[in-house]
């Protein structure tokens, strides 16, 4: 059931929703659900001890108000001492649905960003060790910082060109867009199979090698090709 901006009956306030800037108006891009790929480039793959071959794509989720908007800075979660970057592009749905077609998804683009899929990866690597969920180790706070958005009307569909991550401006991750293991169509019609897609939902779409740690007093300086870069302080 949608909000009625006009009903005062609700026994809580209704949480306010999280917006994304759109680069270059002043519009704003409302985020309804956030997938997160796993293990897309296969150099990340190996880095993480798995196999690089292609195998079935395998997703999880962060929660839409870990959106950190670009200026802000990143306060240094509890409960870790290993936290870590993740550079990612990031894909915002204009249109949703259910068992799109690979070559009609890029029509329900609305555009990219630059994304960081933060996390604490020691207590991810004990959910590993335990067979249990990741979120712990993916959805806290402040996880998933986010540049402006760029539509895809205006730089097209990005499928090649750099991606990587700086720390304190050391080069930390390097990469091209043209080694995703699962291309941006794929991804979407992949989803769709098995959940029910719509206008506002995010895909961070996977990170190349190099992940590591981050510390308070960094900064980290994230850039995807035609689409943009993104400065994140952690405090």
């Amino acid at each position: 059931m949608a909000l009625d901006s006009k009903r005062t009956d609700y026994v809580l306030p209704p949480p306010q929703p999280v917006l994304i800037p759109v680069a270059g108006s002043d519009a704003l891009f409302p985020v309804r659900r956030i997938y997160c790929i796993g293990r897309n480039f296969a150099a990340h793959a190996v880095e993480m001890g798995h196999d690089p071959d292609r195998e079935p794509p395998f997703f999880f989720q962060k929660n839409p108000d870990n959106i950190l908007l670009e200026g802000q800075d990143l306060p240094y979660p509890p409960k870790t001492a290993d936290l870590h970057f993740e550079v990612e592009m990031v894909i915002a749905l204009g249109k949703g649905g259910a068992n799109i077609a690979p070559d009609e998804a890029l029509g329900h683009v609305f555009g990219y960003g630059v994304g960081l899929d933060m996390t604490r990866r020691d207590l991810q690597a004990e959910a590993k060790e335990m067979r249990r969920p990741w979120e712990i180790g993916k959805a806290f706070e402040h996880s998933a910082p986010c540049s402006a958005l760029v539509p895809a009307s205006e730089i097209g569909h990005p499928a090649e060109g750099d991606i990587w991550l700086a720390v304190d401006g050391e080069r930390k991750q390097s990469g091209d867009l043209n080694q995703m293991i699962w291309k941006t169509p794929e991804m979407i019609s992949y989803l769709s199979e098995y959940f029910v897609l719509a206008p506002g939902d995010l895909i961070f779409a996977g990170t190349p090698a190099g992940v590591g740690p981050v510390s308070k007093g960094q900064v980290m300086e994230a850039h995807v090709a035609n689409v943009g870069t993104l400065k994140v302080a952690v405090i």
